[in-house]
């Protein structure tokens, strides 16, 4: 605030600056609120060595949107608060007795003492402190001769060479759990514990100079071990030797990949700092970086700028009483915050020559911390509510899906990505096919492994690493898979089998083959390369390759072109229910199942996801799980209804219909979702018994609304929305596309770096005014060599005719 200093009204405990008090105040009536003030003393040497006090007025932000993590070595603080009556603007210095009520007196010593709700947030594990093991002290080590390499470490039950514990009493080096978080394990550490009784097992990966992870089996907790160091050294680690990089990672252990994090981050080359509108980093909240990279990506689309940011003043005049738990709020302050250049300035001259004086760099207070944003935006969902690393794809998603469900003004800025996908199905028999079409955001491009154009040096590398690790010495280089972007764009259109394809025209389950193609280009193309993969055993991967990514992109000839002169289609009937005379060995699609378990959710959930959609793919299942997750039985196992009986939610998978004759609620959910309105989602169930499948049909071949359709249907959604007053009605009642040609030129890319979607880091590159720029989270850099090869979100915008 340009005054200094923040305003808490004492009624709903939320903070104002001194621009949006009065608003406050004439929109609520509240009159009290409590004005904190913060008085900063930096530290200045003097002549003598010592100290001078340098005191200045400085803005309190209190975890605020700023990031401000000042040196208290360099800073010293006092903190100034005031009770202030409206409409007279009437101060009352605190602490004061005598003045004011004991209610009010108990009220602010509260206030004060309070803990920070972002405090809150953190899990209770990082303030908990450890405590040393029972068993450190007299911990037994078998003299066996066990020596443990410098790197290549890997189970010896299972091979796998991530998630490795140590056992320290023995030396074995074997897999943790898997938690479906990237670090798989098969848990072989822990049957270890049981039939040996060793206690004490060392994380490999985390031993540094300082200490290291260490868990206790029979405690069932992380613990100290105050002798680590001569409890390693027994075989032959030295700790003294071992580092750990920036990112979390051993140097010997990252040799493999250390090219990946080296070039994404473009790190060895001294880049530029960037300052301005535009150009705001935003602090890295404790593996936030998904986040970060996302919405950078989104803030620099013209559409999302518009509406939000230049809709500002709009939304927050209609914000709610409480504007932290509305979407658009929060959106509008990222945005600015983004955008303004207010928290993007260049250091002042007289600061960068007593930098260089004193010989040291002191780093620059600049960028935003989206706390607030971060907090509202994954309220209820279990992995992004966490501070676990997630997938910058599934964020994307979920983004796009709360703007969806919460539209400001009479244009939706999600219209840009979304397109329409048609399905061609033919069944391989009768020839005869079936087209649908659906709604998408990202082109999901399959890497093409089998079109690598140095297959050569791959399978040398190959027999060089495991020549490497069975000799325990250094693995070598890294050699990396080069894929043609055209083979990757020749996979996609490819035909692919359906599995358990059931065909209408022979009545019988029979072999059928998809083909995808676009019903519509979007304004803005989201292109992801799906490197994470399955290996055995359901383990996540990454496929570590450089593919050529075009910067400018041509994909007319994707182009749908509906049922050709020739081709029949498949008759519209539907398949027999087939109830089993067991309930429980009801077919559920395990991969879809294994897909959603992947993303952390539980997995008694991903069944049920499945089951209740249908077994109609994972991303069906998804909106079903969004839908449900605050449900009290969400993780409950699956409970299979009798014959002749329906569960509410088995209603949906089965299609029957309720007594009232209205379809479930889920499932027009899961349409609203897709970019359709509610009244049409309601009318296409009902017209196909409640098949999601089929009821998607329906309304591509029915665009217009049937007459005597309850037209207060259409703003049932609206209620709790705060800012309905601004909402205009699109008039479409299918979903709005922003159809056009299929040229398109690439603006921007986030990279991925480590082994899975759940660990490792994220960074964002972005084509601004003619150069490439890096948004490492609060590091914003021109970029020297943007790593276009390397990348996994790519954001390409369509060339004007």
């Amino acid at each position: 605030d340009s005054e200094g200093g923040l305003y808490v009204c004492m009624n709903t405990f939320l903070g104002f600056g001194r621009e949006h008090l009065e608003r406050h105040y004439r929109k609520t009536g509240q009159c009290v609120y409590l004005h904190l003030k913060r008085h900063v003393t930096e530290k200045v040497p003097g002549a003598s060595g010592g100290a001078l006090p340098k005191r200045r007025n400085a803005k309190l932000f209190l975890d605020l949107e700023i990031s401000s993590d000042l040196n208290s070595d360099d800073f010293e603080y006092e903190d100034e608060a005031k009770l202030v009556i409206f409409p007279d603007h009437y101060e009352i210095s605190l602490p004061n007795i005598e003045e004011l009520p004991a209610l009010v007196t108990i009220a602010c010593d509260a206030l004060l003492s309070a803990k920070s709700p972002y405090r809150k947030q953190e899990p209770d594990s990082w303030e908990e402190e450890l405590q040393a093991s029972k068993h450190a002290k007299t911990l037994v080590q078998l003299d066996n001769g066990v020596r443990i390499p410098p790197s290549g470490w890997k189970c010896s039950k299972c091979d796998l060479r991530e998630n490795l514990w140590l056992n320290l009493t023995d030396g074995s080096v074997l897999c943790g759990k898997w938690f479906f978080d990237g670090s798989g394990g098969n848990g072989h550490a822990t049957e270890h514990y049981k039939e040996t009784g060793y206690p004490l097992a060392v994380k490999l990966g985390t031993i540094t100079p300082d200490g290291a992870d260490v868990y206790s089996f029979d405690e069932e907790e992380p613990v100290l071990d105050p002798h680590i160091a001569k409890h390693l050294a027994h075989f032959g680690i030295d700790m003294l030797q071992m580092q750990v990089t920036e990112n979390g990672l051993r140097d010997n252990d990252i040799k493999p990949r250390v090219s990946e994090w080296e070039v994404i981050q473009e790190a060895g080359v001294k880049l530029k700092p960037m300052y301005g509108p535009g150009y705001t980093g935003m602090k890295n909240l404790g593996n936030s970086c998904y986040l970060n990279a996302v919405m950078q990506a989104i803030f620099s689309i013209p559409e999302f700028q518009r509406a939000y940011v230049g809709n500002l003043p709009r939304i927050f005049d209609y914000s709610p009483l409480d504007p932290t738990q509305d979407f658009n709020t929060q959106m509008a302050k990222l945005g600015h915050g983004l955008l303004s250049g207010q928290y993007s300035k260049p250091p002042m001259k007289s600061e960068l020559i007593e930098q260089v004086m004193k010989e040291e760099h002191k780093p620059q207070h600049n960028g935003i911390s989206p706390r607030m944003f971060k907090a509202f935006i994954s309220k209820g969902h279990p992995e992004f509510s966490s501070n676990r690393q997630q997938d910058a794809q599934e964020f994307f998603l979920h983004l796009i899906n709360l703007v969806e469900r919460n539209p400001v003004g009479s244009e939706n800025p999600s219209d840009v990505f979304r397109f329409l996908v048609e399905e061609r199905t033919q069944c391989c028999q009768s020839r005869k096919v079936r087209y649908t079409e659906r709604v998408d955001y990202i082109m999901q491009l399959p890497v093409a492994m089998e079109a690598a154009t140095n297959k050569d040096e791959l399978i040398a590398y190959e027999l060089k690493r495991r020549e490497a690790e069975a000799a325990r010495r250094p693995l070598p280089e890294l050699v990396r898979a080069k894929i043609p972007f055209s083979a990757c764009l020749q996979a996609f259109s490819e035909p692919s089998n359906v599995e358990d394809f059931w065909s209408s025209a022979l009545q019988a389950k029979s072999a059928g083959v998809k083909t995808s193609r676009f019903a519509s280009f979007p304004e803005y193309l989201v292109v992801q390369i799906k490197k994470f993969t399955f290996g055995l055993d359901w383990i996540p991967k990454k496929l570590d390759v450089s593919i050529d990514m075009p910067d400018f992109l041509d994909i007319s000839h994707l182009r749908a072109r509906g049922l050709q002169p020739g081709e029949e289609e498949l008759p519209d009937i539907a398949p027999p229910i087939v109830i089993p005379d067991d309930p429980k060995a009801l077919d559920i699609d395990e991969s879809s199942v294994m897909q959603l378990a992947e993303m952390g959710f539980p997995l008694e959930a991903c069944r049920k996801a499945v089951y209740y959609t249908g077994n109609l793919g994972a991303e069906v299942a998804f909106n079903w799980i969004i839908a449900h997750m605050e449900e009290p039985d969400f993780a409950e196992p699956l409970a299979m209804p009798a014959f002749g009986e329906v569960a509410s939610s088995g209603a949906a998978a089965l299609g029957a219909v309720g007594l009232d004759n209205q379809p479930p609620e889920e499932m027009v959910a899961i349409i609203i979702s897709m970019g359709f309105q509610r009244n049409l989602a309601i009318q296409a169930l009902k017209a196909t018994n409640n098949n999601l499948e089929r009821a998607l049909e329906w309304i591509f071949s029915h665009p217009d609304p049937e007459e005597g359709s309850d037209p207060a249907l259409d703003t049932m959604h609206m209620e709790n929305n705060a800012n309905a007053n601004i909402l205009a009605e699109t008039g479409s009642e299918g979903p709005r596309i922003k159809d056009g040609p299929g040229r398109y030129e690439l603006f921007g890319f986030i990279s991925h770096m480590g082994t899975s979607t759940m660990s490792g880091h994220y960074v964002c590159h972005l084509r601004k005014e003619g150069r490439w720029v890096i948004y490492n989270d609060l590091r914003v850099c021109a970029s020297e060599r943007p790593p276009k090869d390397l990348g996994y979100i790519y954001f390409y915008h369509r060339i004007p005719s």
